[in-house]
């Protein structure tokens, strides 16, 4: 499972994700004929972690792990869990898969010897999942079709004592019985679920799943069952540590470290921690993005809870006001980078540190509010698509900090991953001025911004205050608008404003963030362009959409991906839906988002993970 949160700190780090919310005030643009698309290769960094040769890590030591703050909950499924939530979850339970370099979900052997689904077509789907024998909690209690069957009670939405989310595919299941042994369980689904592979990870013993009350605990407490390589040794938020130790009923390979410190350090502090020998594996893209601003927001949690999240950045445009009250005039052009190039420099000079570099599992976007001014006209959002370079936009966000200018052309998929394919050519060939003359925005001179009825074609771009990375892309974007006669003005909304009073509510006009890009996007990214629905009020209901444009036949295109059990159908349906994205003019794909992980040079295991996630097991200290 991903969770998909937006919170405070990652909108601020232009890493967050966020939705469009709201519908298109126009109708749906006729389809363009679409050339036959070329599958691509993935073109960004697939993550840049240490070579994880166990034998070359000696047994013992305490490696020091930098956390944003000590979680609330360890129970990824409650509304109050964080990012922070999702890594300590992954040392301490069962995921049946995991995702690889390439966003592709593997079995780990650890737990599950293999899952097996019922061909496309026979109904009724049914996944039989055969465990590893000695796959046990650490009270010695095997996995079992008790705990898939406790879970899928907790997160089906049939109980509304459990407060939790409702991640995808629960509710799909219709039953869950032992199979031929005790180590064998039978899923059996009331309709078609392409995406089941999501489902059971992380995996949670019944012992805590089984009643609301047990569900409803954070589990930071220590006494509960757990089944990773290390368990819980000490919670104590208030000394900012969370420490872990290795499980002695760990069957796989043994941890290399005796255990390992979370400990609590705020982003503008991990170079200081870093140079005075206080952490060793450290997250910079923070303290690099957000070098020399006020420090942002600790984390936390998005009012959804499914693992997306939400931003918003009020603006000016189409007529509207320069900005609002809890929004920000942008930093100087020049401060935030400065800073920024600063800050990584002196990560990079750091004795015995290695700054890692990837391309990040989320994708950097330019998002259209299609309910506001002229952006309600879907010509324009077509032509303000095809204005953005985004080869150059890319380049902008990520040559200065060491990455390929790799720009994205999915909205569906990053480029590192499996099923990735450039489809920006669903916008057709007109360019962005023919477009823009045709709906009557027509230039007065050479050079000048376009005007219609006496109005010129103004709009505000919404961008996390005091990150450099949104700066160097909001530059990008003005110089690349101006060009097709769209003036630009960025207005910076602080963390804790960005989505709550500015994406949730559609106060903006283009607004700059990033979403979580996940292995299963047909159930992932469905709700960040489903069409918006009328309230019980009448009012339309954005959700995560928070561009607020979306067809029925998107929708159907996404439902049909989740139901289509042959891989190949199922990735064209999405790779479809993407196509009608483009046309919709919903948002521009960008670039994957950046991410930078100093790691101390001893240290085996760690780095910038891409799609990937720690082996906790392999990290620890290389021998002398």
């Amino acid at each position: 499972m991903r969770v998909r949160q937006l919170t405070a700190a990652a909108a601020a780090l232009l890493l967050a994700t966020g939705a469009l919310a709201g519908c298109s005030g126009g109708p749906a643009p006729a389809h363009p004929p679409v050339p036959a698309p070329v599958p691509a290769p993935p073109t960004a960094v697939t993550g840049d972690v240490g070579p994880p040769d166990r034998a070359a890590v000696r047994e013992g030591g305490t490696p020091r792990w930098a956390l944003d703050a000590a979680p609330a909950t360890l129970n990824v499924y409650q509304p109050a869990a964080t990012a922070d939530s999702a890594l300590l979850a992954h040392a301490l339970y069962p995921s049946l898969f995991r995702p690889d370099e390439h966003g592709r979900p593997v079995a780990d052997p650890d737990y599950l010897e293999s899952a097996e689904c019922t061909p496309p077509g026979q109904q009724p789907q049914v996944v039989t999942y055969r465990l590893s024998p000695q796959a046990v909690w650490s009270d010695g209690t095997p996995l079992s079709a008790a705990d898939f069957g406790a879970q899928r009670a907790a997160l089906s939405g049939l109980d509304p004592a459990y407060a939790g989310n409702r991640p995808a595919g629960y509710d799909a299941i219709d039953s869950i019985t032992q199979g031929a042994g005790p180590h064998e369980v039978k899923v059996t689904f009331r309709r078609p679920y392409a995406e089941w592979r999501a489902l059971f990870g992380p995996l949670y013993p019944a012992a805590v799943t089984g009643s609301p009350a047990a569900f409803n605990r954070p589990l930071t407490d220590g006494p509960e069952p757990t089944a990773g390589p290390f368990r819980l040794s000490r919670y104590d938020p208030a000394g900012g540590r969370v420490s872990l130790v290795r499980s002695p009923n760990w069957w796989g390979d043994r941890p290399k470290a005796d255990g390992i410190d979370f400990l609590v350090v705020p982003a503008e502090g991990r170079l200081d921690a870093l140079d005075q020998d206080r952490l060793d594996i450290a997250s910079l893209t923070a303290a690099v993005d957000r070098a020399g601003s006020t420090p942002a927001a600790p984390p936390t949690p998005s009012a959804s809870a499914s693992v997306s999240g939400s931003a918003s950045v009020s603006g000016a445009g189409s007529g509207s006001p320069a900005g609002t009250a809890s929004a920000t005039p942008a930093a100087p052009p020049a401060a935030a980078p400065e800073a920024a190039d600063r800050a990584l420099r002196r990560a990079e000079a750091l004795p015995g540190i290695t700054v890692h570099r990837a391309a990040a599992a989320a994708l950097t976007e330019l998002t259209l509010n299609a309910a506001r001014g002229p952006l309600t006209d879907p010509a324009v959002r077509l032509a303000l698509a095809r204005a953005v370079d985004r080869r150059r936009v890319a380049g902008a966000a990520l040559t200065p900090l060491g990455l390929a200018a790799a720009p994205l052309g999915s909205h569906l998929f990053a480029g590192d991953q499996d099923g990735y394919r450039d489809n920006s050519a669903a916008l057709g060939p007109a360019d962005a001025g023919r477009l823009l003359d045709a709906a009557g925005w027509k230039r007065p001179a050479a050079g000048a911004t376009r005007v219609r009825d006496g109005r010129e074609l103004a709009l505000a771009l919404l961008v996390p205050a005091g990150s450099a990375t949104a700066r160097r892309t909001a530059d990008a974007l003005t110089a690349d608008l101006a060009d097709a006669g769209i003036a630009l003005r960025t207005v910076a909304a602080p963390a804790e404003a960005f989505v709550r009073d500015h994406l949730a509510t559609g106060d903006y006009d283009l607004a700059l963030f990033s979403w979580p890009a996940g292995p299963h996007p047909a159930v992932e990214q469905r709700a960040v362009y489903a069409k918006p629905r009328p309230g019980a009020d009448g009012a339309l209901e954005a959700g995560s959409n928070y561009g607020r444009s979306g067809t029925e036949e998107i929708d159907r295109l996404f439902d049909r991906a989740a139901a289509e059990l042959d891989p190949a159908a199922h990735l064209a349906l999405l790779q479809e839906a993407d196509t009608r994205i483009w046309q919709l003019g919903h948002s521009v794909p960008l670039y994957q988002r950046p991410d930078l992980v100093a790691v101390r040079s001893d240290v085996a295991g760690a780095g910038a993970w891409g799609f990937g996630r720690p082996r906790f097991q392999d990290v620890g200290f290389l021998a002398p």
